[in-house]
């Protein structure tokens, strides 16, 4: 009777560990029709999701996946490799051109290209603070001159 008292409770702990890993998450995907549906669900069960369903119009996927073996991370990875943007990956420009043509979304890298730039352009800025923040025994030196001009020409951009 011992032995079936811990078994039981061996089985039950088991069973609650491995509902506590699976997670339940909404993800943004991009694209526009019942194709579309059928191949970012499919790419997120095979990249780990037990469950997966996208709507077009919110553009929005439910999954629900076991910690334990994948992650968001992989599953917007799988998406993207079938030719859709999620909202942390983007698909690259091959796959995507190989999308029929009711499948083709205005594409969101053109959204992070230009915040890219801003983080080019004010670590470029941060550049410049750190050339200029120089010890003032460069003050008066070509090095100086040269650091003037590169703060002149940040604040006009």
């Amino acid at each position: 009777m011992r032995t079936y008292f811990l078994l039981f409770v061996s089985f039950l702990f088991i069973s609650l560990s491995s509902i506590a890993q699976e997670k339940k998450e909404d993800i943004k995907i991009w694209g526009n029709c019942g194709m579309c549906k059928t191949r970012i669900e499919k790419a997120a069960k095979e990249a780990g999701a037990s469950y997966a369903s996208w709507s077009s119009e919110t553009k929005m996927l439910s999954v629900k996946y076991d910690a334990a073996t994948t992650s968001n991370a992989k599953i917007q990875k799988g998406i993207a490799a079938v030719g859709h943007d999620t909202q942390d990956e983007i698909a690259a420009d091959d796959v995507y051109n190989k999308l029929p043509g009711c499948c083709k979304y205005k594409r969101k890298q053109v959204a992070e290209s230009s915040k890219k730039e801003e983080l080019n352009s004010s670590s470029s800025s941060a550049a410049t603070k750190s050339c200029c923040s120089k010890d003032a025994s460069a003050k008066g030196s070509n090095e100086q001159k040269s650091c003037d001009n590169k703060e002149e020409t940040a604040k006009k951009n």
